[in-house]
Parts: C-alpha cells; sequence; structure tokens
C-alpha cells in the first residue's frame, strides 16, 4: 500500500462514516470508517428505511445471505413510523455472546468498509478503541471481509490485535484476553469467535483474506516500545496523538493534576520525542492539531510520513455528524464563542475526553442533571472480579445504587454519561424512549475546532472534504 500523507481521522459513533471516508480515499488519501457501535447504526439505518438503499446494496454483497434475511426481517422499516418509535437494541455482549451478535457486528463493519472502498481501488482504513473490548474481533473480521486496508486502534494498548489479524485472515479461531478489574496476574478471562463456527464454508468460499496493516495510536515512546515488544505480531506504524486532538485523549503521564477550571493538565512529560519514535524505523503520523500545511511540512521534516486530521473532517459537509449541531458550532467558531474542554470525568472509560460546548448537548448542565443515568447499551462496561470469583459487568454511567452494589465506588459514579446513547444521538440517531424522553448528544472535537473558519469561503457557513485537503495540500 502507497503510505498516504494524510489520514482522515476515524470518529465515532458513525461521525467517520463510509460517505466521508470514501470521498477522502477517491482523492488518494486514507479515508477511515469508525467501527465503534457500528451495529447500533447499522439497525437505526433499516429502521429508518434506509431510504436511499445504501445499506441493503452493501449487505446485498454480503457472501452469506442467510443472516442478512434475518438481520432485514428483524430491523428493517419500509415506511418508519413519525413520532420515531424506540430503536431496537442487540443484547449486550457477555462471555458467551448469542450468534446473531457476532453476525450482526460483523455484517455491520462490513457494510461500512464495502461502501467506503465501492467504486475506487484506493485504500479505506477502520478505526476501533481499545477500550471497547468485546465487539473487537467480530468487527476486525467483517471489515476483512470487505478488503479493509489498514486498522487504527487507541485508547489503550492493543497488544492482541496483530496475531488476531494474522488469524483472521486465514479464518482461524481467535480469543481476546479482557481487562477484569480485580483480576489477579495469573486470571485469564477471553472472550472467544471463530469465523467457521458463525460461517459455515467461509475457508472454500472466500479463501485467504488481505492481512490489513496495523497502525496503534500512541502518545509517547514507552507506549511505542512496550507495544513492539509485547505485540503478538507484525505492527506496520505508529500514529502518534498530542492531547490537542478530540475524542479520548491518554491521560498525563504521572499523576492527575488538574487547572482552575478542572481539566487536566499536561506537561513536559507529555511530549514526545520524535527523533526516538524514528529510530523505531517503522512509519509515523502525527495527529491532534496538525491540520495546516505548515504543520504538514513540520511532520514531513521530524521523519513523519505525514499527518492524521480529525476535527476538520467532522465539520465538513460529507460528515455524518448531525446537520443541525454542525450548523450550530460553525457559527460559533465563526462569532469566535466556541469552547472544548478536556473532561476528566464524562467518559466511562476513566480517560480523559474532549467536549464541545453547547447549548441543548450533554455539555448544558441541565441537561446533564435532567437526564436519567441508565446503561442499555454496554459498549463501555467494565468487567469486574466478584466476591465469588465469577466476572461481572458494570459501567460508571449506569445508576448510582446499581454500581455501588457491584462493588463500585461512588467517586467513579460523579460526573459519568453514557456515552454509548449520546454519541450515537450526534450522529443523528438519538434513542426515543417510551416515556418521550429523546437521548441528547455530546460533541467531542479537538482544540482545533476554533480553527475551522479557515477552510470556509467568504459568506458560506459549510465547507467540503475536498477543502480541507485542498487547504492541507496548498
Amino acid at each position: 500500500m502507497k503510505l498516504p500523507k494524510i489520514i482522515q481521522g476515524g470518529m465515532g459513533v458513525a461521525i467517520s462514516d463510509w460517505n466521508l471516508a470514501r470521498v477522502v480515499s477517491m482523492q488518494g488519501h486514507l479515508g477511515v470508517v469508525s467501527g465503534t457501535g457500528i451495529a447500533l447504526i447499522l439497525i437505526s439505518r433499516l429502521m429508518d428505511g434506509d431510504k436511499d438503499g445504501h445499506v441493503r446494496r452493501a449487505l446485498s454483497n454480503f457472501p452469506f445471505q442467510v443472516p442478512v434475511r434475518r438481520i432485514l426481517d428483524e430491523y428493517f422499516v419500509p415506511e418508519p413510523k413519525t413520532p420515531r418509535p424506540p430503536y431496537k437494541r442487540p443484547p449486550m455482549w457477555t462471555l458467551n455472546p448469542p450468534k446473531a451478535l457476532d453476525e450482526l457486528t460483523v455484517i455491520g463493519n462490513f457494510v461500512e468498509v464495502f461502501l467506503a472502498k465501492e467504486g475506487h481501488q484506493n485504500a479505506v482504513g477502520l478505526n476501533l478503541l481499545e477500550k471497547v473490548q468485546m465487539p473487537t474481533m467480530a468487527s476486525l473480521y467483517g471489515a476483512m471481509l470487505a478488503d479493509v486496508d489498514v486498522v487504527i486502534m487507541g485508547a489503550g494498548i492493543p497488544v492482541q490485535i496483530p496475531g488476531i489479524l494474522d488469524k483472521l485472515a486465514d479464518h482461524q479461531a481467535v480469543s481476546y484476553r479482557l481487562d477484569v478489574q480485580g483480576a489477579e496476574r495469573e486470571d485469564d478471562t477471553r472472550l472467544h469467535f471463530d469465523p467457521q463456527a458463525i460461517f459455515p464454508g467461509v475457508v472454500e468460499k472466500i479463501g485467504r483474506l488481505q492481512r490489513p496493516c496495523f497502525l496503534p495510536i500512541i502518545s509517547s515512546v514507552v507506549l511505542a516500545k512496550a507495544l513492539l515488544k509485547r505485540a503478538t505480531g507484525k505492527i506496520d506504524g505508529f500514529i502518534i496523538e498530542a492531547p490537542t486532538a478530540g475524542g479520548h485523549n491518554a491521560p498525563p503521564r504521572g499523576s492527575l493534576d488538574l487547572d482552575e477550571e478542572g481539566e487536566p493538565i499536561y506537561g513536559k512529560k507529555d511530549e514526545v520525542d520524535l527523533s526516538k519514535i524514528k529510530e523505531l524505523g517503522l512509519p509515523f503520523w502525527l495527529a491532534g492539531g496538525f491540520d495546516s500545511p505548515d504543520k504538514l511540512r513540520y511532520a514531513l521534516d521530524a521523519g513523519a510520513v505525514g499527518i492524521q486530521v480529525g476535527t476538520a473532517f467532522s465539520y465538513c459537509t460529507e460528515s455524518a455528524l448531525d446537520e443541525t449541531l454542525k450548523s450550530r458550532i460553525i457559527q460559533k467558531v465563526i462569532d469566535r464563542e466556541i469552547k472544548v474542554r478536556t473532561d476528566p470525568r464524562v467518559s466511562p472509560t476513566g480517560y480523559p475526553f474532549k467536549v464541545v460546548q453547547l447549548e441543548g448537548t450533554l455539555s448544558d448542565p441541565k441537561i446533564f442533571q435532567d437526564r436519567t443515568r441508565l446503561c442499555d447499551i454496554g459498549l463501555l462496561r467494565q468487567l469486574y472480579k466478584r466476591a465469588n470469583g465469577k466476572v461481572g459487568f458494570r459501567c460508571p454511567g449506569e445508576p448510582v445504587k446499581q454500581y455501588l452494589a457491584k462493588g463500585g465506588s461512588l467517586d467513579d459514579t460523579v460526573g459519568k454519561n453514557c456515552l454509548c446513547n449520546n454519541l450515537c444521538a450526534t450522529a443523528g440517531y438519538p434513542q426515543h424512549r417510551k416515556d418521550n424522553y429523546v437521548e441528547p448528544p455530546i460533541v467531542t472535537a479537538g482544540d482545533g475546532l476554533a480553527n475551522i473558519g479557515k477552510y470556509l469561503k467568504p459568506d458560506c457557513h459549510s465547507y467540503t472534504a475536498q477543502d480541507v485537503l485542498d487547504y492541507l495540500t496548498s
């Protein structure tokens, strides 16, 4: 694969969808789809009628049509009702997930990558989070069935992924050692995934799959070296992300100190020595505020192949961010009223999370307080060791009493919210509950959000992915 100078960031849930990735890839750069929560998005698109037929066209190309027919029978609504009924939710992940959940996750990722690659021969990537472990193997396999070229993964230390990719290329059974709070070192809690059991005859029908390149997202030289030492297979390069990037940020190295506004303080320890990264001998890209021709030149001069850009693409015409939110935020940028806060508490992962401050979203204290806590999707649930030695599931964003009953700490629940539901709402798929409550969005962006006005032409309130690419390469 020709190494791209520009990688479009993988923004979830569904912000970097197939349409955005396809546009970027067709211009010779690396378009990236987000695989996080994509099974939920597949269901939502089908229940909303799939009016342009894109999802059903991709489904018709999946090599096994029996599970496709089951999915269409269960979720496709040709004439959606008004007001919108609640979206159906698949079962939560457990250590023994039902076959239908594996099928749904595989097919959801296949659809996204298939559509992103449709009509051209250029590379397409998939972005996943190490913190969302349980759907990972099915997500990777679905993307590989659609010939994904690159897998990008952050929010953790994904040492197991390279070996899993090697085995999935031959349709071999794989397992994933899961993080369990309170577990002993010798404990080994695993989730298993067997492509041939889920799709009998896949080897004969398809043959060997392309093994995609693997690019973990890192924030330090120490992490890069740890991955190279401990990874179960080949690492093809690194994306080095600064804490100015949007979404989840790596916590500051050392103690977590907060400034007067309650945001994490990053310092010299969090700066990456690029000369030491260069010594590792692998391609690397710089991310987090690298959104200008000068920053691209800086990256190239430092030995990088190029840059990864997320925020600029999040707010372009082709992104799947809800159009009303996009318009309001761009207007705030024009009026110089926009603010992005690094919230150390809101994410159940425990990682700092960049939140755009916008009325009517979860950043609004009243909206936050009025929301009833629940956990009905569970992608960010944590596994923990019970007193009886068995493994349980809990989420700091669930009702406090439930979390405490499972041995959780009260302090862990403070400020937490349900990113699963709220990020779906940000992409235009808010859950409408039976009591008429509609889940509000939470919007994320990097510190570069204040500068996206440079992509706007005079008297315009929108810009395209091509405008971003033209500016970056000017």
